[in-house]
């Protein structure tokens, strides 16, 4: 295991001496111990440590809870939360927080190690898949380039599923010369598919392209395909299996 660097904010000084001697005999390098959450923010912004764990009623107050706030919105630094309490009210607070899992006192040195593991390992995938995310956003700029490179001859047609053509420079779509009535997401939806005939539209790809709001859903791009697929002419749109769409070259 590559050595993981932490940073402990627990004000009890016998738990925080336990965590330290129990993560470095794992292979964890601790950075820093905290007691209270003025001297973890100066000492998180120092040292970026891979991960933090921090007592959920730091000096028997909220402040844990107002601590994991900061270190996620302005950090993006996976914690956990270390708590001896069961108490709903508090628990429902440190949920709004989204952390990274829970160590609860007295804590076991191997359900210890598991739990940053797996709170490491949860951070990475979420940032992969945002990354992902990003690489799939479709640009207008470069999808009219795209677009433009399929035109017909000199004219602002691009044709595809065989009667069918687009009017990039009126954004309407034919059947046989005559306009299909489509909504705006139906719309940008198609133009998303013609713009990358023969490659498969992936559901990332169609709700950053279509949806200008966030909430959008798989279902949401279903439901959109559904309602087009009744107002063309043809079944041109195929399903690429648990991954999008597309419209054959």
């Amino acid at each position: 295991m590559s050595e993981q660097t932490i940073i402990i904010v627990e004000d009890d000084e016998i738990t925080a001496l336990n965590l330290n001697m129990s993560l470095q005999k794992q292979g964890y390098k601790v950075l820093a111990m905290c007691d209270n959450s003025a001297d973890a923010k100066n000492k998180i912004n120092a040292y970026k440590p891979n991960i933090v764990i921090i007592d959920i009623s730091l000096q028997e107050s909220n402040d844990g809870i107002e601590l994991a706030k900061i270190v996620r919105k302005k950090y993006n630094i996976p914690f956990i939360f270390l708590t001896s309490y069961s108490d709903d009210e508090i628990i429902s607070q440190a949920k709004l927080t989204e952390p990274y899992g829970y160590i609860v006192k007295p804590f076991d040195p191997n359900s210890l190690h598991a739990t940053i593991q797996m709170a490491l390992f949860k951070y990475q995938v979420e940032n992969e898949r945002k990354d992902d995310i990003d690489n799939l956003k479709v640009d207008k700029l470069n999808l009219e380039k795209l677009l433009y490179s399929k035109r017909a001859e000199d004219k602002p047609i691009v044709p595809f599923g065989g009667k069918y053509h687009l009017d990039i420079s009126i954004c309407e779509t034919f059947y046989n010369g005559k306009k299909i009535k489509l909504t705006k997401k139906e719309n940008a939806f198609l133009r998303l598919l013609v713009a990358q005939l023969g490659l498969v539209v992936s559901f990332e790809q169609a709700m950053n392209y279509v949806w200008d709001e966030n909430g959008a859903t798989e279902n949401s791009v279903r439901t959109l395909v559904w309602r087009l697929r009744n107002k063309l002419e043809t079944d041109i749109i195929k399903n690429a299996s648990g991954i999008g769409y597309y419209i054959e070259e």
